[in-house]
């Protein structure tokens, strides 16, 4: 069935809301990150704990300067902490090697960035089916089949992304995350490079594979209209985890942010 598109703007209640009772997909316990030493060390965390519901859209936000892509980074093993831990599922990944951590990002999670990533020389397919051809494992069918039909790439399959539009290689990048099936999907400023309506489209497919696709996601943005797709934001400052709602909308999302801005 395909995901519908969905108006943004609705308030989710019950274990909807926030997960509080559903398992977690990614917990970090007092993470800490400092970037250089004495007098030129930059605290970008200092001593977040965070919890991600599985099944759950959750938005990180902040100022600028306040540590939200760092956060993103060590919560999907992109960089490392200083201090604290970082569990994905049942997985505690700050003590992991190199090649385990590779390994534990090829087969639990995915990532959605700005600028799509995509391979110019290989097809629409080809770039979908990339990850899972790199660990020697077969696309679910089914599954890749529901996901191309949602996102509406069934016949763009064969091109590559020199000829697709912005918002098309982004739903192609959304694909490739979602065809792994993986515990947790990070999105870092999915949007940033999208014009509002192709931005909108692809927003609407995150929150429908969540809904329909139980996927778990975990977005990084500085825009409140695509927080207001997230069932919840939390909001970071100078480090530190300092408020978070739940069903939030453009506008509550913005006052929160003129506030820690304030």
């Amino acid at each position: 069935m395909p995901i519908p598109l969905e108006e943004p703007h609705v308030t989710i209640t019950g274990r909807e809301a926030v997960g509080l009772t559903a398992p977690t997909a990614v917990v970090a316990t007092g993470v800490t990150k400092v970037y250089g030493e004495g007098a030129a060390a930059v605290h970008a965390l200092r001593g977040v704990d965070v919890t991600f519901a599985t099944g759950a859209f959750t938005a990180i936000m902040g100022p600028s300067g306040s540590g939200k892509s760092t956060l993103m980074h060590c919560l999907a093993g992109l960089d490392t902490v200083t201090d604290g831990q970082v569990r994905v599922g049942d997985v505690e990944i700050t003590g992991l090697d190199d090649k385990r951590l590779t390994m534990l990002r090829r087969e639990r999670v995915g990532f959605v960035f700005q600028a799509f990533n995509l391979l110019p020389t290989l097809t629409a397919e080809q770039n979908i089916r990339l990850p899972l051809d790199i660990a020697g494992r077969q696309a679910d069918q089914e599954l890749f089949d529901v996901v191309i039909r949602t996102l509406g790439l069934g016949d763009r399959l064969k091109h590559r992304p020199g000829q697709l539009s912005g918002g098309q290689q982004q739903r192609v990048a959304v694909a490739r995350a979602l065809i792994s099936k993986p515990q947790v999907i990070f999105a870092d400023e999915p949007t940033g490079n999208l014009d509002s309506r192709s931005g909108a489209e692809v927003l609407s497919f995150l929150r429908g594979s969540v809904r329909e696709l139980h996927q778990t996601i975990v977005m990084v943005t500085h825009d409140p209209v695509a927080a207001s797709y997230a069932d919840r934001v939390v909001f970071l400052r100078d480090g530190l985890l300092v408020s978070e709602l739940t069903g939030p909308t453009p506008q509550t999302v913005l006052d929160t942010l003129m506030r820690l801005e304030g």
